[in-house]
């Protein structure tokens, strides 16, 4: 009775009979079983997961046979409703396995449906139309699973972005270390690594243009950074040695060019994130002096502009120039503090700079040399000369004021 009843019914627009869908239906949770066993014998990684998620993967797979029978019957709102499950359910096991693997699991189950679905049919066009069902709907759960996949993706990238712009925002404002290394580790920062603090001017008013830019730049030197758009500002971290000696200057000079035009500072390098704070002060109070020298090379480093940050009020600048330049000067003697001094005022001239000194050339040259080994600085340079007269008057100044 049954029987002649689906048989008037007659089949569905997928040419399957009432018959043919009840049973399938009904062995819904054996081909999903029988997916989930094929799963742990050919996907050995599949077999490390824990019970739970295994679990988790055969509710899944039995919703997805489920909504199979569904999508047979040709209901829209039915296939509305698998689709939006498909859509839904990576978004968990995007927290245990990656989108290559999803896609493995859905083509082993699709291999293992059409296996069996054949012994459903009642004549071989039933059979073509099963078969070609499954490959339909797998095709569907699979475009299913990476939009799932991407829009996750782009929900974790603005969740990034936003968490990296907070890090980079409290080491420009210094605030506690731990707050700032933790959101940098769940960046899959490193801590540990050495950071320089660049900033300058953006290259678009576009932010996703400017993060595309500085990211591209990046990947060429081989470097993680931290970015951040501040207003009319660009700041980046980028970790590892910078220093010119160790061969490093490039990653500086790689990194310029994803900045905008104008002048690029960049900070000391420090040891490690948790200091990343005083590289960035220096960066910016650099940027901000950085027009008294308008023949600044792009990047310059912050102490490089020690004359220009001091004229410009900056208590770091003034001191470093009193511990690296004018301290050590003085510490060597009267003499050396004294033909370096003569030598500046008499325009660089060394004859007239000795016959001043009553010393013979030779003499004034040593002296020279010894204050380029203890300062850095050569007086014959005009840039260094600026940085030595710059660092005399500051110390003197210091001292007037009993903070020397």
């Amino acid at each position: 009775m049954t029987q002649t009843n689906s048989r008037r019914r007659g089949p569905t627009r997928h040419g399957l009979s009432a018959r043919t869908l009840r049973e399938l239906e009904r062995a819904t949770g054996r081909l999903a079983s029988a997916s989930v066993a094929a799963m742990e014998e050919r996907l050995p990684w599949f077999g490390r997961m824990p019970a739970d998620q295994r679990a988790s993967v055969l509710l899944i797979t039995q919703a997805g046979a489920a909504g199979f029978v569904d999508w047979l019957r040709d209901s829209k709102e039915a296939l509305t409703l698998t689709t939006e499950a498909f859509r839904g359910a990576p978004q968990e096991l995007s927290r245990w396995i990656s989108l290559r693997q999803t896609v493995s699991l859905v083509r082993l189950a699709i291999e293992v449906f059409e296996e069996h679905l054949p012994e459903f049919a009642a004549d071989e066009a039933e059979r073509a139309a099963l078969v070609e069902g499954i490959l339909r709907y797998g095709r569907e759960v699979a475009f299913a699973a990476a939009n799932s996949y991407a829009a996750a993706a782009e929900t974790r990238g603005a969740w990034d972005a936003r968490l990296e712009a907070l890090v980079v925002d409290g080491i420009v404002r210094g605030d506690a270390e731990e707050a700032v290394l933790s959101r940098a580790t769940a960046l899959g920062w490193d801590p540990a690594a050495a950071a320089t603090v660049l900033v300058g001017n953006p290259p678009s008013d576009d932010p996703p243009k400017v993060v595309f830019e500085v990211r591209s730049r990046a990947a060429r030197v081989g470097r993680p950074v931290l970015l951040s758009v501040q207003g009319s500002r660009l700041v980046v971290v980028v970790a590892g040695p910078t220093d010119a000696e160790g061969g490093h200057q490039k990653v500086l000079n790689g990194m310029a060019v994803a900045f905008g035009e104008g002048a690029v500072v960049a900070g000391p390098t420090v040891p490690s994130l948790a200091e990343a704070h005083l590289s960035a002060a220096e960066a910016l109070s650099g940027l901000r002096a950085v027009v008294g020298w308008p023949a600044a090379p792009r990047p310059v480093r912050a102490t490089d502009l020690l004359p220009e940050r001091a004229l410009a009020g900056d208590a770091e600048a003034e001191r470093l120039l009193v511990e690296e330049v004018a301290r050590p000067l003085e510490e060597a003697g009267p003499a050396l503090l004294e033909t370096v001094q003569t030598y500046l005022d008499t325009g660089g001239v060394l004859e007239t700079c000795a016959r001043t000194l009553f010393v013979h050339p030779n003499t004034v040259r040593y002296r020279l040399r010894k204050a380029a080994e203890l300062t850095g600085r050569q007086a014959a340079d005009p840039r260094d000369a600026l940085v030595l007269r710059i660092a005399l008057i500051v110390g003197r100044l210091a001292r007037a004021r009993g903070l020397w």
